[in-house]
């Protein structure tokens, strides 16, 4: 809980409990909704809402600490992994999965690159693969 206390105020944020809470709540499922985390924490926080860890998760987005994923069923998903990797979307179950391909990324941001139109600053490649689990 240490690092997650250290991480929170280097990002220039309070580290309240509740904060704490839902920022330990996203490294241990990885990818989730407001609701995935207010469920985690009821027992915890009874009367949070999901408009507060909303909010909470959106600030810890702004303050570089997780990055959105809108799903196919046009539900926001959190990420807790904010290097740069593509995803896995299993749209029987609307799970993110992480894809660690350095190569891949590589490959895509040098093709880009070559032909981005002009005038158009490019600031992330998000590279999503849909499909479903065997």
């Amino acid at each position: 809980m240490r690092d997650i206390k250290d991480k929170i105020k280097q990002s220039g944020l309070k580290a309240t409990p509740q904060r704490l809470a839902i920022y330990d709540s996203m490294c241990r499922l990885g990818h989730a909704s407001a609701d995935m985390v207010v469920d985690e924490l009821k027992e915890i926080f009874p009367s949070i809402t999901v408009a507060t860890v909303y909010n909470v998760l959106e600030s810890f987005v702004e303050a570089g600490l997780l990055s959105r994923r809108l799903s196919m069923n046009h539900k926001m998903y959190f990420d807790v992994n904010v290097y740069e990797h593509a995803h896995l979307y299993d749209t029987d179950s609307n799970v993110y999965m992480d894809y660690d391909d350095s190569e891949l990324n590589a490959i895509v941001w040098e093709h880009i690159k070559k032909n981005m139109p002009h005038g158009f600053n490019l600031k992330n490649i998000d590279i999503q693969l849909i499909g479903t689990r065997n």
